[in-house]
């Protein structure tokens, strides 16, 4: 068996690792286990110097507990609530995630589906495939309005939420944000507006988008009762993590009208199972979700480009964990 340190990543990269050995080749060995599930780390993790996670799988005290050799636990991405930062912590394992390789492309899906909402373009495409006999006419997704001067409502103005807040702000939108940990003077240099509350964007949002991180604060954050302050016919759209968003709310919110359309790119679990209400009533013709809900599989961050950047720099991190180079972006 080797002694060379071994950096192990855990999921959604299966290989080739050629992006990988390129900075890390030189001084570990690179295993990549493609698990689903923690259980399926179990015997293959332990002896790991280094490891990098995606978000197919959760690291919790099961594994971290049998940690040996561990200088570092690096998520390839931005959020982190999948892995117990906290007990890594007091096992003396540095976590880190990488926040910004995927801001231009999370900023750009945003801004996607809710011009695919608010434009109706996905509704007149849904309509049109599903009756052939439709009336050739933009009356089927009648009332639309124009987006200048219409409120965009922020939640978390970091990086993803400042590259969206550019980006409405280019369409003549009137963005708004809610942070309670930005500090002042973000609004001024990003020319946008601050809400004191989350109400108090709520009530004046022609359109909600979050961005902020999962935490106990920010879970299930958008709800049945949140939902019924924005204003009637509002658009909600998530691309930042499955549980600030209950989705359980969002069907009746779609019937009532209080929501004209949603776009969600992250769910709880995922994948979802088949019994999930959201995609139930997605996939049920007879609902109002059908034409008015976008489903994505979690890909508001992918490009070529962004996903070489998560793989090079939960790389480079490793690189200097192993090396005793001081780290950046230590959550924990």
């Amino acid at each position: 068996m080797s002694d060379r340190p071994k950096v192990v990543i855990t999921d959604f990269i299966a290989g080739p690792l050629e992006t990988e050995r390129r900075t890390l080749g030189e001084i570990a060995d690179i295993v990549a286990l493609d698990a689903s599930s923690e259980e399926e780390l179990v015997g293959q993790i332990e002896n790991a110097s280094a490891i990098m996670m995606y978000h197919t799988v959760s690291i919790t005290e099961k594994t971290i507990n049998h940690l040996t050799r561990c200088k570092l636990i690096v998520r390839c991405g931005v959020g982190y609530d999948n892995v117990d930062w906290r007990l890594a912590r007091e096992r003396g394992i540095d976590v880190a995630n990488v926040p910004d390789y995927g801001t231009e492309e999370v900023a750009d899906s945003a801004i996607g589906m809710m011009l695919a909402l608010t434009r109706g373009i996905s509704r007149y495409n849904s309509l049109l495939r599903d009756d052939p006999q439709a009336e050739w006419m933009y009356t089927q997704v009648q009332p639309l309005v124009r987006l200048r001067g219409r409120v965009f409502g922020i939640i978390g103005l970091g990086r993803i939420g400042s590259a969206t807040a550019l980006r409405a702000k280019t369409l003549g939108m009137d963005v708004v944000f809610y942070d309670p940990y930005a500090p002042d003077g973000r609004d001024k240099a990003l020319g946008v507006r601050r809400a004191e509350t989350l109400d108090a964007l709520l009530a004046e949002s022609h359109v909600i988008s979050p961005h902020c991180p999962l935490t106990a604060d920010t879970f299930h954050m958008i709800n049945a009762k949140t939902i019924a302050k924005l204003k009637p016919g509002s658009f909600l759209v998530n691309t930042s993590r499955g549980g600030v968003v209950d989705t359980t709310a969002i069907p009746a919110a779609l019937v009532s009208g209080q929501l004209a359309g949603a776009a969600i790119d992250v769910l709880e679990t995922e994948p979802p199972p088949a019994s999930d209400p959201l995609l139930v009533a997605w996939r049920d013709p007879k609902h109002p979700a059908y034409h008015r809900l976008i489903v994505n599989p979690h890909a508001a961050f992918y490009c070529d480009e962004g996903l070489l950047d998560m793989r090079v720099k939960g790389s480079e991190a490793c690189r200097r964990a192993l090396l005793g180079i001081p780290l950046r972006n230590v959550v924990n």
